[in-house]
């Protein structure tokens, strides 16, 4: 079955994270109209303005240099405070219609990481939303979750793919959005509303069960094909993503052969954020994370 996934044409970024435009130091010149030249004698009597032009660019020099490296000594605090590989500082913000005080913890008894959101586990009520990192293209996840997609992001475009994030975190309205959206397009040939409800669910979370408002799954495809279908599995970005996720921490969530225990239909881009232990784990035994918890 295919989704949309629409994805607008930007240019690939170099970083996830999204930038402020820079300060413009090269402001063009605004024109000025042509006056005469002066006479001999008053060029005589007129001193140069090189020198004084030349302190004024020593002067703006000077600044600059402090300037650039007080926003440098910022990017390495940043930096160390959102953990390897996190590469430039990051905008951290809290998304608009998500809980941000009050309620419950979302972490598990395994940890914020290994949180499960299934339909038999649903985001406990008040769930409490972290911080999250703005990524470009208006998407966000998990601040705790980003250097390690930002470092899978860059590996996979250090070796010529183009993996571009279509979906991360969604609100509740979002999801209801979503589902609804997904049992109208049901409606044609179900029996009834409930009929129609149960299929959806079978490839759009219910609200309040996707992983996607926990913040700590993104759906990845190959900028050449933005399909979401069994064909995205065949693309050079998924083959690569399967292979080396677990190196950063993320797995195939929806496995191909794993749907009867997800409760959701084989998803080859929807990748989420466990932790580099327990992904490779899972990754290497062919497990869903259902399966890893129940061993637990």
């Amino acid at each position: 079955m295919t989704h949309s996934c629409i994805v607008h044409d930007f240019p690939l970024p170099d970083r996830e994270y999204y930038a402020a435009a820079p300060v413009q130091w090269d402001e063009p010149a605004i024109s000025k109209p042509r006056r005469l030249a002066p006479s001999r004698s008053r060029r005589r009597k007129q001193r140069s303005p090189l020198p004084l032009l030349a302190l004024a660019g020593l002067l703006l020099f000077a600044v600059g240099f402090l300037l650039g490296r007080a926003e440098a000594a910022e990017a390495r605090a940043a930096q160390a405070g959102a953990g390897a590989g996190a590469g430039e500082p990051v905008h951290i913000l809290a998304v608009p219609g998500a809980v941000t005080g009050g309620g419950k913890s979302a972490a598990s008894k395994d940890g914020w990481n290994l949180i499960l959101v299934n339909g038999d586990h649903p985001l406990p009520e008040g769930f409490q939303v972290p911080e999250f990192t703005q990524l470009v293209n208006g998407h966000s996840i998990d601040k705790r979750a980003y250097p390690d997609l930002q470092r899978m992001m860059d590996a996979c475009r250090a070796d010529g793919l183009q993996p571009t994030i279509c979906s991360s975190y969604r609100t509740q309205e979002k999801q209801e959005e979503l589902f609804e959206r997904k049992v109208q397009s049901c409606l044609a040939t179900a029996a009834s509303r409930e009929e129609a409800e149960e299929q959806a669910a079978l490839w759009v979370a219910r609200p309040g069960t996707s992983e996607h408002q926990a913040g700590l799954a993104v759906d990845i495809v190959d900028k050449a094909y933005q399909s979401l279908d069994n064909g995205q599995e065949e693309t050079e970005v998924q083959r690569w993503l399967m292979e080396h996720c677990a190196e950063y921490g993320f797995i195939l969530r929806y496995p191909n052969d794993k749907s009867e225990i997800t409760g959701i239909g084989y998803e080859p881009w929807h990748y989420r954020f466990v932790g580099e232990e327990a992904a490779r784990e899972i990754m290497a035994q062919g497990l869903c994370l259902e399966e890893y918890l129940e061993d637990k």
